[in-house]
């Protein structure tokens, strides 16, 4: 059983009505948006981090590997939340932690949009074994791409090739990443955030380029399209929550770390 009652009303009364644009109109941007405000020192300072890298995907994954360290993840609910006041508080939810990573890539001049994508809500019961009717019947999620080399490469397959999930691990990497065929189970300590580095992730496998490790197509309700950046996903679309609910909830969910039985303090 999930909830209707939480969820904004804009999620619900775009949901049926929505018409995606052509993805080849959506060329997407390096500008700095009110979420993404890749001016802001912070984030300067992981691009700087990165910038020399050999190539734009090494780039962005050692800002994912920087971003997975130094960002802890929580259930934060605020998905317009300014990706500077994320790396403020030094934690995000899985879409706050994606955000980063989208404003990190423009400063370094790597265009970025969004695929909206509207996923059942009972994909989140194994975090939430005990609040599940008051999981959202439906999860708006803002699932990042790059133009990389002239093409656009979803952060599901940022990761694949010789060095992604079955090459040579990060000799920075202490802990145990998985074996890439377990695909995302959505519970633990790893979010979807996480798992993209370890295993490839597609939210539908008709066109796909090559086969993924992790299809989560049959947990998609609807495809909204794809957008310039989240900003305009979210003003169209709203937030998964109402304001009343992200009011009430985020002082808790905002600083329970994924994967733990309680939050924390």
């Amino acid at each position: 059983m999930t909830s209707r009652l939480l969820m904004s009303y804009n999620t619900q009364a775009e949901r049926a009505g929505a018409r995606p644009r052509d993805p080849a109109e959506v060329v997407g941007s390096t500008r700095a948006t009110a979420i993404l405000d890749h001016d802001d020192p912070l984030v300067g300072a992981v691009a700087r981090r990165v910038l020399s890298e050999a190539t734009p995907r090494d780039a962005l994954r050692s800002a994912h590997r920087i971003i997975a360290r130094g960002v802890r993840p929580v259930y934060s609910v605020e998905d317009r939340r300014r990706v500077s006041r994320t790396l403020r508080l030094g934690r995000g939810s899985c879409s706050q932690r994606m955000a980063v990573l989208e404003a990190v890539a423009r400063a370094v001049r790597i265009r970025t949009r969004v695929r909206g994508l509207l996923v059942d809500g009972s994909f989140w019961y194994p975090r939430f074994p005990r609040l599940k009717p008051f999981v959202p019947d439906q999860i708006l999620l803002a699932w990042p791409e790059f133009r990389i080399s002239g093409a656009w490469v979803p952060i599901g397959e940022l990761f694949a090739g010789p060095d992604g999930p079955d090459g040579p691990a990060d000799p920075g990497d202490t802990a145990d990443p998985g074996d890439p065929r377990d695909g995302f189970a959505n519970k633990g300590g790893e979010t979807l955030f996480d798992a993209v580095a370890r295993t490839g992730v597609q939210w539908d496998t008709c066109g796909a380029p090559h086969a993924t490790a992790c299809d989560l197509s049959a947990q998609v309700v609807a495809d909204l399209g794809h957008f310039d950046h989240r900003d305009d996903l979210f003003e169209r679309h709203g937030q998964t929550l109402c304001w009343t609910a992200r009011t009430l909830t985020e002082p808790v969910l905002g600083r329970w770390s994924a994967g733990a039985t309680r939050p924390t303090p």
